[in-house]
């Protein structure tokens, strides 16, 4: 049987100036709950903070969070549970440079692992305890569709979110038994600052459409959602294509 999560309810967003943590930290409020908004720039989020309080009347903060400063994470985490008492994670930070330009250049390849795998398992690693100490809660991570299957195109970010799903895997096992859940969103594609731009793009979901269905995912204890649904279809098919035709595929 499911924990039953205590209140009131805190949501910590990590990458909190991204279009979809805005819209999720709104629609959080909405629902009743208090925000520690983190990220590197301050400025923007007092601002989201501010917006939030005037719009819902609940508590909302900024906390300073480097996604590539692994040795800080240890530190933040000590700091957001003492500041939330109770604590739900949202991740959403991420990191997508175009494949050809990872190809002309390897540090675009390390900064792409860097903060889609690495920052992303670093923090969770070290909020990881706190939350089997809680016996209840919800984390939810905004991966991406690209984790499913090595595409030409975006290959280098495809492999990281990859491995991210894998450890959600095991993270979701270890805190299941003790009570909290772990959702792997999997959005095709969005219109956010990382997508502005890109050829390609079709049947895109709004930052709004994404934030209201990552929260009924985490209040439904969900494993695994893809956004907008129809995307675990598309994905289905891909994944099946043999490598010998798949190869060939320019996508």
């Amino acid at each position: 049987m499911a924990a039953k999560d205590p209140q009131p309810q805190v949501w910590l967003v990590l990458g909190a100036s991204s279009s979809v943590a805005r819209a999720f930290a709104r629609v959080a409020a909405e629902d009743g709950a208090d925000l520690i908004l983190a990220g590197r720039d301050l400025e923007d989020l007092k601002c989201t903070a501010a917006d939030v309080v005037a719009r819902t009347g609940r508590a909302a903060e900024v906390l300073d969070f480097d996604a590539e400063d692994l040795a800080s994470h240890e530190g933040f985490a000590a700091e957001a549970v003492r500041r939330a008492g109770f604590l739900n994670v949202f991740l959403t930070f991420g990191a997508m440079p175009e494949q050809e330009e990872i190809d002309a250049d390897f540090a675009l390849a390390e900064r792409a692992i860097a903060v889609n795998y690495s920052g992303a398992v670093s923090v969770l690693h070290r909020l990881a305890p706190y939350l089997e100490a809680q016996g209840a809660g919800h984390v939810v991570v905004l991966s991406s569709v690209a984790g499913d299957r090595g595409r030409l195109k975006n290959y280098v970010y495809g492999s990281a979110k990859a491995g991210l799903n894998t450890y959600l895997q095991g993270l979701r096992a270890r805190l299941f038994r003790k009570g909290v859940s772990v959702t792997t969103i999997k959005p095709g594609f969005m219109d956010t600052d990382m997508t502005w731009g890109l050829d390609g793009m079709f049947l895109v979901a709004s930052p709004d459409e994404v934030a209201r269905a990552c929260l009924k995912a985490a209040k439904k204890r969900r494993h695994v959602v893809y956004v907008p649904f129809f995307w675990w279809g598309i994905m289905t098919i891909i994944r099946h294509i043999p490598e010998f035709i798949f190869k060939k595929m320019n996508i």
